[in-house]
Protein backbone atom coordinates (compact mmCIF):
# COMPACT_ATOMS: atom_id res chain seq x y z
CA UNK A 1 0.00 0.00 0.00
CA UNK A 2 1.51 3.13 -1.11
CA UNK A 3 0.58 5.68 2.14
CA UNK A 4 2.54 8.50 0.46
CA UNK A 5 0.14 11.85 -1.21
CA UNK A 6 1.39 13.83 -3.62
CA UNK A 7 1.13 17.56 -2.66
CA UNK A 8 3.85 20.27 -2.88
CA UNK A 9 4.81 22.17 -0.45
CA UNK A 10 2.63 25.49 -0.94
CA UNK A 11 -0.27 23.30 -0.98
CA UNK A 12 1.18 21.63 2.50
CA UNK A 13 1.52 25.31 3.96
CA UNK A 14 -1.67 26.02 2.78
CA UNK A 15 -3.23 23.02 5.22
CA UNK A 16 -0.81 23.43 7.73
CA UNK A 17 -1.40 27.37 7.93
CA UNK A 18 -5.50 26.42 7.75
CA UNK A 19 -4.65 24.11 10.94
CA UNK A 20 -6.57 21.39 8.62
CA UNK A 21 -7.47 18.17 10.36
CA UNK A 22 -8.38 16.22 7.35
CA UNK A 23 -4.56 16.17 6.56
CA UNK A 24 -3.26 14.51 10.10
CA UNK A 25 -1.07 11.75 9.49
CA UNK A 26 -0.58 12.20 5.65
CA UNK A 27 2.74 14.90 6.20
CA UNK A 28 3.96 16.17 9.07
CA UNK A 29 5.51 19.79 9.61
CA UNK A 30 8.44 20.10 10.92
CA UNK A 31 10.05 23.52 11.96
CA UNK A 32 13.48 23.90 11.52
CA UNK A 33 14.54 26.82 14.21
CA UNK A 34 12.91 24.54 16.94
CA UNK A 35 13.41 20.96 16.09
CA UNK A 36 9.75 20.27 16.93
CA UNK A 37 7.20 18.20 13.77
CA UNK A 38 3.68 18.92 14.28
CA UNK A 39 0.27 17.43 12.37
CA UNK A 40 -0.83 19.68 10.39
CA UNK A 41 -4.36 20.57 11.89
CA UNK A 42 -1.46 21.95 15.60
CA UNK A 43 -3.13 24.91 16.72
CA UNK A 44 0.57 26.50 18.31
CA UNK A 45 2.08 29.55 16.74
CA UNK A 46 3.18 28.84 13.06
CA UNK A 47 6.35 29.50 12.32
CA UNK A 48 7.83 31.53 9.05
CA UNK A 49 7.53 29.55 6.02
CA UNK A 50 11.38 29.78 5.33
CA UNK A 51 11.92 27.54 8.83
CA UNK A 52 9.51 25.08 7.71
CA UNK A 53 10.13 21.41 6.25
CA UNK A 54 7.42 19.05 5.41
CA UNK A 55 7.93 15.16 5.62
CA UNK A 56 5.54 12.20 4.56
CA UNK A 57 6.69 9.68 7.11
CA UNK A 58 6.84 9.98 11.23
CA UNK A 59 9.98 7.67 10.98
CA UNK A 60 11.45 9.88 8.56
CA UNK A 61 11.15 13.39 10.59
CA UNK A 62 12.38 11.62 14.05
CA UNK A 63 15.47 10.18 11.85
CA UNK A 64 16.22 14.32 10.69
CA UNK A 65 16.49 14.96 14.72
CA UNK A 66 12.93 16.49 15.32
CA UNK A 67 11.04 16.04 18.64
CA UNK A 68 7.43 16.19 18.58
CA UNK A 69 5.14 18.93 19.58
CA UNK A 70 3.40 18.51 22.90
CA UNK A 71 0.57 19.91 22.10
CA UNK A 72 -0.61 18.22 19.32
CA UNK A 73 1.11 15.15 19.82
CA UNK A 74 1.82 13.50 16.27
CA UNK A 75 3.59 10.35 17.64
CA UNK A 76 0.17 9.21 18.95
CA UNK A 77 -2.67 7.80 17.20
CA UNK A 78 -5.85 8.81 18.46
CA UNK A 79 -7.78 5.25 17.31
CA UNK A 80 -6.92 1.96 16.50
CA UNK A 81 -8.21 2.29 13.06
CA UNK A 82 -6.54 5.30 11.86
CA UNK A 83 -4.22 3.76 9.83
CA UNK A 84 -7.13 2.58 7.80
CA UNK A 85 -8.20 5.86 7.50
CA UNK A 86 -4.79 6.97 6.47
CA UNK A 87 -4.42 4.93 3.98
CA UNK A 88 -7.67 5.64 2.80
CA UNK A 89 -7.08 8.93 2.47
CA UNK A 90 -3.65 8.81 0.93
CA UNK A 91 -5.33 6.73 -2.35
CA UNK A 92 -8.48 9.46 -2.51
CA UNK A 93 -5.37 12.30 -2.20
CA UNK A 94 -3.41 10.27 -5.26
CA UNK A 95 -6.11 9.25 -6.77
CA UNK A 96 -8.66 11.98 -7.17
CA UNK A 97 -8.09 13.08 -10.71
CA UNK A 98 -10.12 9.32 -11.73
CA UNK A 99 -13.58 8.64 -11.57
CA UNK A 100 -13.80 6.62 -8.06
CA UNK A 101 -16.72 4.34 -6.39
CA UNK A 102 -16.68 3.65 -2.44
CA UNK A 103 -15.80 0.39 -3.47
CA UNK A 104 -12.56 1.06 -5.24
CA UNK A 105 -11.48 2.62 -2.16
CA UNK A 106 -12.48 -0.35 0.40
CA UNK A 107 -10.72 -2.84 -1.47
CA UNK A 108 -7.45 -0.58 -1.68
CA UNK A 109 -7.30 -0.88 1.83
CA UNK A 110 -9.06 -4.37 2.55
CA UNK A 111 -12.51 -4.11 3.74
CA UNK A 112 -16.17 -4.10 2.95
CA UNK A 113 -17.44 -0.84 1.36
CA UNK A 114 -19.86 -0.41 4.38
CA UNK A 115 -17.56 -0.87 6.80
CA UNK A 116 -15.09 1.95 5.41
CA UNK A 117 -18.00 4.02 4.85
CA UNK A 118 -19.20 3.62 8.62
CA UNK A 119 -15.70 4.10 10.06
CA UNK A 120 -14.35 7.12 8.08
CA UNK A 121 -17.63 8.67 8.93
CA UNK A 122 -16.74 7.82 12.65
CA UNK A 123 -12.92 9.27 12.08
CA UNK A 124 -13.76 11.97 9.90
CA UNK A 125 -17.16 13.14 10.67
CA UNK A 126 -17.54 12.97 6.88
CA UNK A 127 -18.18 10.39 3.75
CA UNK A 128 -15.68 9.62 1.70
CA UNK A 129 -17.47 11.14 -0.98
CA UNK A 130 -17.40 14.18 0.40
CA UNK A 131 -13.59 13.89 1.29
CA UNK A 132 -12.61 13.24 -2.22
CA UNK A 133 -14.89 16.47 -3.55
CA UNK A 134 -13.04 18.16 -0.34
CA UNK A 135 -9.80 17.27 -2.05
CA UNK A 136 -10.70 18.32 -5.49
CA UNK A 137 -12.20 21.65 -4.85
CA UNK A 138 -8.93 22.02 -2.59
CA UNK A 139 -7.16 21.64 -5.72
CA UNK A 140 -8.93 23.28 -8.25
CA UNK A 141 -8.60 26.05 -5.88
CA UNK A 142 -5.04 26.08 -5.97
CA UNK A 143 -5.28 26.25 -9.57
CA UNK A 144 -7.31 28.84 -9.73
CA UNK A 145 -5.11 31.18 -7.83
CA UNK A 146 -1.70 29.65 -9.54
CA UNK A 147 -2.33 29.45 -13.11
CA UNK A 148 -4.49 30.97 -16.05
CA UNK A 149 -6.34 28.07 -16.94
CA UNK A 150 -9.96 27.71 -17.95
CA UNK A 151 -12.46 26.97 -15.33
CA UNK A 152 -13.65 24.21 -17.54
CA UNK A 153 -9.87 23.19 -17.87
CA UNK A 154 -10.13 22.83 -14.08
CA UNK A 155 -13.24 21.02 -13.81
CA UNK A 156 -11.75 18.02 -15.63
CA UNK A 157 -8.31 18.31 -14.60
CA UNK A 158 -9.40 17.77 -10.84
CA UNK A 159 -11.78 15.21 -11.17
CA UNK A 160 -14.80 16.53 -11.72
CA UNK A 161 -17.22 14.35 -14.87
CA UNK A 162 -19.27 17.06 -14.96
CA UNK A 163 -19.06 21.96 -14.88
CA UNK A 164 -22.32 21.55 -12.91
CA UNK A 165 -21.37 19.66 -10.35
CA UNK A 166 -17.69 21.09 -10.08
CA UNK A 167 -19.72 24.80 -9.73
CA UNK A 168 -22.08 23.66 -7.26
CA UNK A 169 -19.45 21.39 -4.88
CA UNK A 170 -17.11 24.14 -5.23
CA UNK A 171 -19.59 27.09 -4.12
CA UNK A 172 -21.08 24.51 -1.37
CA UNK A 173 -17.45 24.30 0.07
CA UNK A 174 -15.79 27.70 -1.21
CA UNK A 175 -19.07 29.80 -0.37
CA UNK A 176 -17.98 31.67 -3.42
CA UNK A 177 -18.28 30.62 -7.03
CA UNK A 178 -14.50 29.61 -9.30
CA UNK A 179 -14.38 32.76 -10.60
CA UNK A 180 -15.24 34.90 -8.02
CA UNK A 181 -12.49 32.67 -5.80
CA UNK A 182 -10.25 33.50 -8.92
CA UNK A 183 -11.08 37.41 -8.69
CA UNK A 184 -11.25 37.58 -4.79
CA UNK A 185 -7.40 35.53 -4.59
CA UNK A 186 -5.63 37.92 -7.73
CA UNK A 187 -6.81 40.74 -5.51
CA UNK A 188 -5.50 39.63 -2.29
Amino acid sequence: MEDFVNLTFDEMWEKFAACDRAYDGLFFTAVKTTKIYCRPSCRSRKPKKMNVTFYQDILEVEKAGFRPCKRCRPEADHSPDIGLIRAAIAFLMNHYRQQLVLRDIASYVGISSYYLERLFKKEMAETPRNYLEKIRVDKAAHFLRTTERKNLEICYEVGFQSPSNFYRVFRRLKNCSPAEYRRRSLSS
